[in-house]
């Protein structure tokens, strides 16, 4: 799982063109929280399906409080963290947080 950073609301607005081709998986993440910490372990080291039609942002919420407020916006759905959302066609097909985050999810989604 090779994630990539997102820190600005243009690479937002260029991941969602994204979504219209790619799977996008959003994990807004924030590293002072233990439970954030272990489950993106879990996804990083759970993670089986290798498939070049998915994309994974990392959006770390203590640097870049705005563009996580901003999505949660964007999207309709409610800040939390750590929070997996992810993005097919614009629009999110799948959002979990906490303990609820599962790499199985990815998996069926792929």
């Amino acid at each position: 799982m090779e994630w990539t950073a997102l820190s600005s609301q243009e690479q937002l607005n260029e991941l969602i063109e994204s979504s219209d081709t790619l799977l996008v998986c959003i994990f807004k993440h924030s590293t002072r929280c233990s439970i954030s910490t272990m489950v993106r372990s879990r996804l990083e080291n759970g993670w089986k399906a290798e498939n070049d039609n998915m994309i994974f942002y990392y959006l770390d919420v203590l640097k870049h409080r705005g563009l996580s407020d901003l999505v949660a916006d964007k999207f309709s759905i409610t800040h939390q963290s750590p929070q997996l959302i992810i993005l097919k066609n614009g629009k999110v097909v799948h959002d979990a947080s906490h303990t609820s985050i599962s790499p199985k999810v990815i998996d069926n989604l792929v």
